[in-house]
């Protein structure tokens, strides 16, 4: 009697211990702000087990929380040491110093042609192919120059993208062959007279491959600034409407149309400016390329995947994804490469998992199209079976550190978090999430997933606040 006693109580006490916990989980969302909207959370334990759960069943839009699947399944398949190959063939011959023929580079996805990852020196790779072609004594060309884009199919954006988004850096278009992410970093001086149109510099400042239509306005200094920007569909030309309070500074990067072409005008004008006099066309054949009577004249070698990948999520590069997600594409069987084609191998990636795939729906491999679903469950499922990947400390490696870099330098600091939870962000409209790793007061590691969705309202801040209330309630009670 007794020992079915002290059962009983057992039971009890576990079942209301449960029960506290469920209810504080329930409790710091139901104080919450935003009350209509959708929260979804599940935390696993070490060993995958679940602690807490919140309509994790639920199909909620990851936003670009879907990085993190896409740059696994990229990982997966390349390895980190991978590295991209950019490649320029010579159809001619060289005599004297000229050489008479063509030059033809060949895109081969990679994404660095740009300052990224070499200290802001955007003009690394054109530099590291200037050098070889001055080594072969080539200090003019009579020719074309060509682009070889053949590897990625002509569809520059993934189903699902907004057209407001395409003016802009983060809704770039896709090519084989891209310079500086296949944008021009402006910036704008509301240095004059109250009614004066602020002056504008751009990059590349020798390009006119791209022209501005500068409507901008100053204003007194008491106002605030009101962006406009917008690229005019299928052209180069970019309208500037924006109002600026006198003395204020404005840096964006701008999204442009044709990268392939965008890059031929600034490697010709790069040429021209440092001792390769170039003065014949640029052009992009519509025909497949044969090059048994060309020859390998210079190589542009990327930095290692590993590089790639913690640029990708740490700084929550939609450009780097899509241009990733084409080459899994490209390099599993079917060219030119495409987008669907390469969402469907991340699929099989996550299938190959144990995830459920019939509840993930991806139009996009960075999370920004519409019409993304997933379930925190199974982000959080993914992300505790990533830790026996083989690729698994470079995946860990590309998260942000709260307080520390990425998305999250600013998050979580001045509490045990700092340093502490490793992962990604993500937002679109009326949605924010995050998902990553924690380690408890006690040493408990936890995997855990968050979302909001259907919050009305472009502050995310509110919503940051209680998604660490409830990282700080998993800190403390586990």
């Amino acid at each position: 009697m007794k020992l079915l006693f002290r059962l009983s109580i057992f039971i009890i006490i576990t079942l209301a211990a449960e029960s506290v916990l469920a209810q504080n989980i329930s409790s710091i969302i139901d104080e919450a702000p935003n009350q209509e909207a959708i929260w979804s959370v599940t935390v696993r334990g070490e060993n995958g087990e679940i602690l807490e759960s919140h309509n994790s069943d639920k199909t909620i839009i990851p936003a670009s929380n879907q990085k993190l699947m896409t740059s696994a399944a990229i990982l997966d398949h390349f390895g980190s040491d991978y590295r991209f190959t950019t490649t320029i063939y010579g159809n001619g011959e060289l005599q004297g110093n000229t050489w008479f023929g063509d030059l033809i580079i060949k895109g081969s996805g990679d994404p660095t042609i740009s300052g990224d990852l070499y200290e802001g020196d955007r003009y690394y790779a054109f530099k590291k192919i200037l050098e070889q072609l001055k080594e072969l004594g080539i200090e003019r060309v009579d020719g074309y120059l060509i682009a070889d884009i053949s590897l990625y199919d002509g569809q520059y954006y993934p189903k699902g993208w907004d057209w407001y988004d395409m003016s802009f850096y983060y809704g770039v278009q896709v090519g084989p062959l891209s310079f500086n992410n296949n944008a021009v970093d402006l910036e704008v001086f509301a240095e004059g007279e109250i009614g004066d149109t602020p002056r504008i510099a751009w990059f590349p400042d020798s390009t006119d491959y791209v022209r501005f239509r500068n409507q901008q306005v100053i204003t007194h200094p008491a106002t605030e600034y009101d962006e406009y920007y917008r690229r005019e569909m299928g052209g180069n030309t970019i309208v500037l409407g924006s109002t600026l309070p006198q003395g204020y500074y404005e840096d964006e990067s701008l999204a442009i149309n044709d990268p392939a072409m965008f890059f031929l005008d600034s490697f010709k004008n790069y040429l021209n400016e440092n001792g390769i006099e170039f003065n014949g066309p640029v052009m992009v054949p519509d025909q497949d390329f044969s090059y048994d009577t060309s020859t390998v004249i210079a190589t542009h070698h990327s930095k290692p995947l590993a590089e790639l990948i913690k640029w990708l999520n740490k700084e929550s590069d939609n450009f780097y994804t899509e241009m990733l997600v084409k080459k899994l594409s490209a390099d599993t069987g079917k060219q030119p490469g495409s987008f669907e084609h390469g969402i469907d191998q991340v699929r099989s990636f996550l299938a190959d998992f144990g995830i459920d795939t019939a509840y993930v729906q991806m139009n996009d491999g960075s999370g920004m199209a519409q019409g993304n679903f997933n379930k925190t469950d199974y982000l959080s499922d993914f992300l505790y079976n990533m830790r026996g990947h083989s690729e698994f400390d470079t995946f860990f490696a590309s998260l942000s550190v709260a307080g520390i870099d990425g998305t999250l330098a600013h998050r979580m600091k001045g509490t045990p978090l700092y340093r502490n939870f490793k992962g990604k962000s993500g937002f679109v409209t009326g949605v924010r999430t995050l998902s990553g790793y924690m380690e408890t007061s006690s040493g408990r590691k936890l995997t855990v997933s968050l979302s909001t969705n259907n919050f009305i309202s472009e502050k995310v801040r509110p919503i940051d606040a209680v998604h660490e209330e409830i990282l700080m309630y998993l800190y403390e009670t586990y």
